[in-house]
Parts: structure tokens; C-alpha cells; sequence
């Protein structure tokens, strides 16, 4: 299996989460499974039902999460020497050309894109374009809507 990239919050928020199911949902599932065998026929018992999903979903977002620590490369911005080039982990400045709106885009991994706190994954469209670029550059991405034009004002690496 590939590396997939983390940044070192990435990876703390994985490793919270992992601890989090061990400790707090996986036990829980468990009481629920075994109250709900507590009140007799299992085979017409919604809460057992449901728990028993419950549990296959946690144990399957606990292996999805090891596997995923098991296989990360930690990069901590901060250590970066890109060169001014934009990179994984990199904070970047942007500029809307035609609507002169400015923007502010951290790209990360996947698990720890989230738009509204400007955490873009990897892989989006957005990234693709801005990667191996600098300030000064355009980068022009390929949107839903149309192309759009992205002048980098600022790249940072924190």
C-alpha cells in the first residue's frame, strides 16, 4: 500500500479518533449488545440489531484508521524547505482573478480536508492546480462552473 501524506495535526486528530473508538465506543457498543441479549429473543430485537451494526461499523473505522496510521508520512510544514513552491502541508494566499475575492487554503490529507476552516485535500481539483507553483504564478482550476483563475499571492509553510 501507498504513503498517504498526513500533516502532524492530521495525524494527532487520527490518533485521537483511533483512542476515542477503543475506549469509549467500542466499550460501549458492547454493553449495548449485551443488554439488549438481556431481553430474550434475538431475533425480533431492534436494539440488538442495531447495535450489532453500530459495532461492525466502529470495528471497521478502527481497522480504516490503523491502517491509515499504519501507512502515514507525518510532514510538519514547518520543516518544509520547498522553496517557495507549493507542496503538501503548504498554506497558501490566493486571489479570485475575475472577482479579485481573496482566499486562504491549507492543503492536506484527505481525513482532514474541511472547507470551511480552509483545508483542502490533496487531491482536489484546487490542489492539483496550485502544487509545484509559487507566488507570483496562476494557477488555473477546472471548476463544476468553469475555469477559474487563481493568482498565488503568498506561500507558507506553518
Amino acid at each position: 500500500m501507498a504513503t498517504i501524506p498526513l500533516t502532524k495535526r492530521g495525524a494527532e486528530l487520527l490518533k485521537a479518533e483511533l483512542h476515542r473508538l477503543k475506549t469509549v465506543e467500542r466499550p460501549w457498543v458492547i454493553n449495548a449488545i449485551s443488554e439488549a441479549r438481556a431481553q430474550g429473543d434475538l431475533s425480533e430485537n431492534a436494539e440488538y440489531e442495531a447495535a450489532k451494526d453500530k459495532q461492525g461499523f466502529i470495528e471497521g473505522r478502527i481497522l480504516e484508521v490503523e491502517g491509515k496510521l499504519a501507512v502515514g508520512q507525518v510532514i510538519d510544514p514547518s520543516t518544509l524547505n520547498a522553496g517557495g513552491r507549493i507542496v503538501f502541508g503548504a498554506t497558501v494566499d490566493l486571489e479570485e482573478e475575475e472577482s479579485g475575492d481573496a482566499v486562504t487554503y491549507q492543503i492536506v490529507g484527505e481525513d482532514e480536508a474541511d472547507i470551511k476552516f480552509g483545508r483542502i485535500s490533496v487531491g482536489s481539483p484546487i490542489s492539483r492546480a496550485l502544487i509545484g507553483k509559487e507566488a507570483g504564478d496562476v494557477a488555473v482550476v477546472n471548476a463544476p462552473g468553469g475555469a477559474k483563475n487563481y493568482e498565488i499571492i503568498e506561500v507558507r509553510y506553518t
